[in-house]
């Protein structure tokens, strides 16, 4: 009885531990895995932000602060405008003296808890204790004030814009860029005793409203401790549409019953996806990672219409809600493959708005970059039509594809690949359409092209391969509409960067406008800040890989699969060659370093998996693990680099489930290594599809044996076509490579000449 006793008391004491720790993984559900604090500390640039909101929602907030460290967040949010902007409008409470009141109040603040759809802090000098959550549009605030015999305030700041308040309301606007506006419209359940403008640090109770930098409205409540409830509604059409946007999602105070919706939004939306495993820690990377997929684009669809940055005017939606904010140079590479698994409808829709900006601008011309205030055409190429062509090969119907095929064409021939530049094509255009690639300038050359950017430059060898990549998406888009002639032309434009590969390095290299290579060249430092001048944030020995139409191509110019595995392998055991400092001087978005490779750098997702192509999966599979386990990790610098729009964590959720989209545009996934002992995904159309991992462990990384829908399967890859359908893929496991399975099973690559 005492040995009985003993053993009940010492599991009971095992299971609180295990409880407490949050290792009870039975009873969390998909979004108690999320972390939104990964990664907010950035190695070396951007973190990643905190971000509450609901999937692709309008209504975005973060704490605003100068980084995760600091001691003082400045008021509380009420929408950002873009992912790495500040808060549009600020509303800051406060209790006390009321000579001390100022438009934006900074706080030191405790005990802050976020969850991707509620925020709570302590702001603890005040002794103000706040609780938010929100909706696609609307959210609430509880604002409990503890401090006895002291009056409290609200104070609300449009920034720079107008500002007005009515009794227990405030409404206004702030402007934005290209004549861009947001506008709020907020009330509070109880009646101000008093309210007015604050100009010069001083309430104005005379005057209701007021404009310009920093307008400010401030209600007063009296001289008690209370609690204070508001909600507010947002919009970039007017005051009177955030007001309605507030009455169709707000029918009562209740932040807590707000919560529990955005909850279950989030529960719904990440349950797509169900993973296995005996790690909580790797289920929290995973389901923070896929959270972050969500982020953007966002959908501005207010009530059936919508403002557009793109030609300054609100549109009648037709039933189809249009989305912006897509970084789209980072997310066509998974973000948007993910999406045509697990949310086809949606995905037609942001194609869709793809198109209808294309119209708004006048030009027809493809979006690069949209944003909320219309395109910026950041970065280089014009990735859009990747986009395209992956959902169509992919099954997805529900868009114009000859309007996409246009739309495209234009975007790359009649606008300038200059990176940065929404300028019409010019010289450097017709250079490369005659000869097939951008020339590049020596060093100290002047530059003579109008609209090349100081800062950003030619980035001639960035350009050249990303520019054959979407004339191969354009290729294929011709050829599913019966365009032989058209078809047959953009394939043989999708071969240019043969242009610029030297034989003698086995590196893409750039050339002077007379075809001669610029010497002489260092792969690893030549080009400036960020190899600009010749790459693209990234140095020569990332941009070596970026042909991933015709990755067999690249395996024969390299002169045949063992040495471009003797490449690849080189890649990631060259050396930095200068000490870090002097690296991360020059190429600070080149972090997460794994030799030349690059972890946290877009371009490089998919290099890892290129060892499939060339009879080495195995390697894929090592390597794919431990660049998992390096770089993604559940704490505050577990994120190795810029986290722009969802392309890095669509690769940690791809890659932790067990396959990877190398190529979009093309419906073959590679076949990876997972991380759990089961995935299931729900599909678009309802059905199931199951990666299975036998025998799976930390250790057993390496796949001894496979079947696909209950056939021996010895490829590492797949079709769409195989799992568009639900199916499962059966992978077991072993501690040792097994060298042999999926060697002679090479992905497929472009059409060959």
């Amino acid at each position: 009885m005492k040995l009985r006793s003993a053993f009940t008391t010492a599991f009971i004491s095992i299971l609180s531990i295990c409880t407490a720790n949050g290792d009870n993984g039975a009873s969390k559900q998909p979004v108690d895995y999320v972390n939104p604090y990964m990664g907010n500390i950035s190695h070396l640039l951007v973190p990643t932000y905190p971000t509450i909101h609901l999937p692709n929602s309008m209504l975005r907030v973060y704490p605003e602060r100068a980084d995760f460290t600091s001691d003082m967040i400045k008021g509380l949010p009420l929408i950002i405008t873009s992912h790495r902007g500040s808060s549009a409008f600020n509303l800051s409470p406060y209790q006390g003296d009321k000579t001390k009141i100022k438009p934006v109040i900074s706080y030191s603040y405790d005990r802050e808890k976020i969850t991707p759809y509620s925020y709570e802090v302590d702001l603890d000098d005040q002794q103000t204790h706040i609780q938010y959550a929100l909706s696609h549009q609307s959210a609430i605030y509880q604002i409990d004030y503890t401090l006895p015999n002291t009056p409290a305030y609200l104070i609300l700041n449009s920034r720079n814009g107008a500002i007005r308040t009515d009794g227990n309301t405030a409404s206004g606007y702030q402007k934005l860029a290209n004549n861009t506006n947001v506008y709020i419209y907020l009330e509070t359940e109880q009646t101000p005793l008093l309210t007015g403008v604050l100009k010069d640090n001083v309430i104005n109770d005379k005057e209701k409203s007021t404009e310009g930098n920093n307008a400010c409205v401030v209600l007063y409540y009296g001289n008690n401790a209370q609690t204070l409830r508001l909600r507010y509604g947002v919009s970039f059409i007017s005051v009177e549409q955030a007001k309605e946007n507030l009455r169709r999602e707000q029918k009562d105070y209740e932040v807590k019953l707000l919560a529990d919706k955005g909850r279950k939004i989030w529960n719904d939306a990440l349950g797509k996806i169900k993973v296995s495993g005996d790690s909580d820690t790797d289920k929290t990377v995973f389901y923070t990672s896929l959270y972050r997929c969500y982020e953007r684009p966002v959908c501005i669809s207010e009530g059936g219409r919508y403002f557009s940055a793109f030609d300054g005017k609100v549109h009648e939606d037709g039933g189809k809600p249009f989305f912006t904010d897509d970084w789209i140079w980072d997310t066509y590479r998974a973000t948007h493959p993910l999406r045509v698994i697990i949310d086809a409808e949606e995905e037609v829709n942001i194609i869709n708005s793809y198109l209808l900006m294309a119209e708004q601008m006048g030009n027809n011309w493809m979006p690069t970059f949209p944003e909320i205030t219309g395109d910026s055409r950041r970065m280089n190429s014009n990735h859009a039509v990747a986009t395209v062509i992956d959902g169509y090969a992919k099954g997805l119907k529900g868009f114009d594809l000859e309007k996409a095929y246009i739309a495209c064409k234009k975007g790359i021939e009649e606008k300038t690949l200059i990176p940065w530049s929404g300028a019409p094509a010019g010289w450097l255009d017709e250079f490369y359409n005659e000869k097939g690639y951008i020339p590049a300038l020596y060093p100290g050359e002047k530059e003579t092209v109008a609209n090349v950017s100081p800062f950003e430059k030619r980035q001639p060898i960035a350009v050249t391969l990303g520019t054959a990549y979407d004339q191969w998406c354009l290729s294929q888009i011709a050829k599913a509409l019966g365009k032989e002639s058209e078809a047959n032309h953009y394939l043989k434009c999708s071969y240019n960067y043969r242009n610029v590969y030297n034989a003698e390095t086995g590196f893409f290299h750039p050339k002077d406008k007379d075809g001669k290579f610029i010497e002489p060249f260092d792969y690893r430092f030549s080009g400036g800040m960020g190899a600009r001048d010749y790459y693209g944030e990234n140095n020569g020995w990332v941009y070596r890989w970026d042909v991933p139409h015709n990755v067999s191509d690249l395996v024969n110019l390299m002169g045949g699969k063992e040495q471009f595995i003797k490449n690849l392998d080189q890649t990631f055991n060259e050396p930095l060659g200068r000490g870090k400092y002097d690296f991360y001087a020059q190429l600070p978005d080149h972090t997460g370093n794994v030799g030349q490779f690059s972890m946290a750098n877009e371009p490089s997702l998919h290099i890892p998996y290129l060892y499939n192509y060339a009879g080495q999966p195995w390697k894929t599979q090592k390597r794919i693990h431990t660049l998992l386990k390096q770089w993604f990790r559940n704490d505050l610098m577990g994120v190795p680099g810029d986290e722009d729009g969802g392309g890095m964590s669509a690769f940690v959720v791809f890659s932790m489930m067990g396959f990877y989209p190398v190529t979009p545009g093309m419906p073959v996934y590679n076949i990876g290594s997972p991380m759990f002992s089961q995935a299931s995904i729900t599909l678009s159309n309802g059905k199931v599809f199951e990666i299975v991992a036998q025998n799976y462990s930390e250790d057993n990384k390496y796949i001894q044996s496979a079947t696909l829908n209950g056939k021996e399967w010895n490829k590492p890859w797949f079709n769409h076509s195989d799992i568009e359908n639900g199916g499962k893929l059966v992978l077991i496991m072993g501690n040792k490579a097994n060298k042999a399975w999926g060697a002679n099973q090479a992905p497929p690559s472009a059409e060959k000449l």
